[in-house]
């Protein structure tokens, strides 16, 4: 089982010794706006862009800092960069990602040339049979598809002392500002690939944070839509009540953008959500969906806004990053909003007890659906069980470091009814558990409307974590389950940098609120500038941790004297 990764490089007609001896870096930051201007202008074309992204993946992900964001390169990139060029020299441009280098998540189906495994060599053979629905959508828009990205295995859910930003087949991503700290998860891959440059733009997945949280310690931005908002059909499934497909982005502009690409404005056949509305709302009708989010984009998008503020936990952390929180809430306030503290007014986001049930029924079920649309892999037509089953019997590829405990609790759940009582949750049943996510993301409503909120807003989470897979991963606080649990959507947007690592915040509200969420967030971003690239660090602040010089500058040593001996 131990597979080189599949890094299609030969396909590309891209000879490595055609490549600079450094990575290229005038494109650095570029937005789509920039970029497409330059490809009106005749400046620059979509097969230069893919190139320059394809000599940066092999100069810095591959090689140099050795990032290992990517687990795949599509044979088919410069195919597709070509037509793209060719449609734009007939006045043919699809919209904002046409000839845009996009990244996906390696649990986001493609109907091509590459593997979609979730990190698994369960789900490693024969590439799925057609696009997902988000893919499909990327090539209506013109983008190219640049390859997948590694991931948490099984997008976190697999055992209790898993590793984030580690899966079998792709192995271990870092952190690109510091090489020996964490990159978070499950979208780890994703951000970093954004974070480095070696992108223009990517694909995620979040259940609880997967977005979010690599978004933050990555340096970047992530919008976490609203469930139904974006299609989930042909994604690698953990739980059909919370799991959103959204962008990952270096602004808030480039996120809004491929977000109304990607998004699913009709209903999907194939994931029943896109007809209707996360579990909060049930019995409510969608709204009317915009077709450009970027329309909302707000440089003063702070001013007279009403903004609800949860410290999350912050306060047990560093007093560094409790003052990094405190400054991006006075850059709120400075820029017009009104600050309402939901803390001191006695609101709370308590956990739903059947938290963890509602996933894991989730995952049984949408799991084997899922099995069941791959052909020629392992584990096709099969459940859960049989992953188990393969893990055991591979365990020096898929368990080196850690094991399978959560898919050891899946064979005792009994997804034979909803109203089947599970014995490991003292009865409860798995419709009990939805009527505690409902009644959490009612909560959240309640919140919003008591207090007059455009927004919640939280810190994100800690500073990223030295990565351990021996202890594994340190989280120490964290806000995405307030929009997560619900459905909900949430904005994440760099505020600052502690110890040269990225912290950010988090605007959230109620089902369908992404453009106040944009408006807001824009206005955030315009007020902090505090998207950095990153520096490859070897490790946290380096030159503070060398001591001082013993041996003398001049080569040899004088051989002490005699009394000088003891």
């Amino acid at each position: 089982m131990h597979q080189p990764r599949i890094i299609a490089l030969a396909v590309l007609a891209l000879p490595l010794s055609s490549l600079a001896d450094r990575a290229p870096d005038q494109l650095n930051e570029a937005t789509l706006v920039e970029l497409q201007q330059q490809m009106a202008r005749g400046r620059l074309t979509s097969i230069e862009l893919t190139r320059y992204y394809l000599q940066r993946i092999v100069e810095i992900d591959q090689k140099g800092p050795d990032l290992n964001s990517f687990i795949e390169l599509n044979p088919d990139a410069l195919g597709m960069a070509q037509v793209a060029d060719a449609e734009r020299r007939h006045g043919i441009v699809r919209g904002p990602l046409h000839g845009i280098p996009v990244v996906l998540k390696d649990n986001i189906d493609t109907g091509d040339r590459m593997q979609t495994t979730a990190g698994s060599f369960a789900l490693a053979g024969r590439p799925a049979l057609q696009d997902s629905t988000v893919a499909a959508k990327l090539r209506a828009g013109g983008a190219v598809i640049l390859g997948k990205t590694n991931l948490s295995e099984w997008a976190n859910f697999r055992g209790f002392f898993q590793s984030s930003a580690w899966s079998g087949r792709g192995g271990l991503t870092k952190n690109p500002f510091v090489l020996d700290r964490n990159p978070s998860g499950s979208s780890s891959g994703s951000a970093v690939a954004v974070s480095a440059n070696l992108t223009a733009v990517a694909l995620g997945t979040e259940t609880n944070g997967s977005l979010v949280s690599p978004a933050q310690v990555n340096g970047i931005v992530a919008i976490k839509p609203t469930v139904g908002l974006t299609s989930r059909a042909g994604v690698v499934p953990l739980s059909h009540t919370q799991d959103c497909v959204g962008p990952l982005a270096r602004t808030v502009a480039d996120a809004a953008a491929t977000l109304s690409v990607i998004q699913s404005t009709s209903f999907d056949g194939r994931d029943p959500a896109t007809a209707g509305v996360p579990i909060g709302w049930r019995g409510r009708s969608r709204p009317a969906l915009p077709t450009d989010y970027t329309q909302f984009l707000d440089g003063e998008g702070l001013r007279g806004a009403r903004l609800g503020v949860t410290r999350q936990g912050v306060d047990n952390g560093r007093p560094e990053v409790v003052a990094a929180w405190d400054a991006a809430v006075a850059t709120m306030q400075a820029a017009g909003a009104t600050i309402v503290d939901l803390d001191a007014a006695g609101a709370s986001f308590p956990f739903p007890d059947g938290g963890f049930l509602t996933l894991l029924y989730d995952f049984k079920v949408d799991a084997a659906a899922y099995f069941a649309t791959r052909v020629g892999v392992p584990v096709a037509g099969g459940t859960l069980h049989d992953v188990r089953a393969f893990d055991q019997a591979h365990a020096d590829a898929e368990m080196p470091f850690f094991g399978q405990e959560i898919f050891d609790i899946e064979e005792d759940i009994d997804v034979s009814s909803p109203d089947a009582p599970q014995p490991d949750f003292d009865g409860l049943t798995y419709n009990q558990a939805l009527d505690g996510s409902a009644a959490f993301g009612a909560n959240v409503d309640r919140i919003l409307a008591d207090n007059a909120l455009d927004a919640i807003v939280a810190p994100t989470g800690d500073l990223a974590w030295a990565t351990d897979l021996y202890y594994t991963d340190r989280f120490t606080f964290g806000s995405s389950y307030i929009a997560a649990i619900g459905g909900y959507p949430n904005v994440q947007v760099p505020a600052s940098t502690v110890f040269g690592l990225p912290f950010g915040v988090s605007f959230m509200g109620t089902a369908f609120s992404e453009p106040t969420l944009i408006k807001l967030a824009s206005g955030f971003e315009a007020a902090t500038l505090a998207r950095v690239e990153p520096t490859f660090s070897p490790t946290l602040l380096p030159d503070h941790t060398k001591g001082v010089p013993l041996l003398p500058k001049h080569r040899g040593l004088r051989r002490p004297s005699a009394k000088h001996h003891i």
